[in-house]
């Protein structure tokens, strides 16, 4: 499993925390620190089966700024997060080939029986 976590975010926090509770194998990815690219960026959107614009964070300054209220192509909205990774909602949590936005932290309990 993997969790994309910003530490600075009190729901990405929790949903560390419980992952750890759980006693689940995870591997941390902070996605700030260490940006993903635009072909895992799209593989993670598979994963979570949503398009790219519903991962984005529209209360951000960055949003407000530069794309409020733009109509973007799929691949304009991956090469914004791409750019500007504080757009991406958090936490994301991934099991074999689905993910979850942990937002609210039931999704990633429900994720976390999936096949168990």
């Amino acid at each position: 499993m993997k969790i994309y976590h910003n530490n600075r975010c009190s729901k990405s926090r929790n949903c560390y925390n419980l992952l750890k509770e759980k006693g689940v194998d995870f591997e941390t990815i902070a996605y700030l620190k260490n940006p993903m690219t635009k072909e895992e960026l799209t593989a993670l959107l598979v994963k979570l089966n949503i398009p790219a614009e519903e991962l984005i964070r529209k209360g951000e300054a960055i949003y407000k700024e530069n794309f409020k209220g733009k109509e973007l192509t799929e691949s304009e909205w991956v090469d914004a997060m791409v750019k500007f990774p504080k757009l991406i909602e958090r936490p994301i949590v991934v099991k074999g080939n689905k993910a979850v936005i942990g937002r609210p932290i039931e999704k990633v309990i429900e994720l976390l029986s999936e096949g168990s």
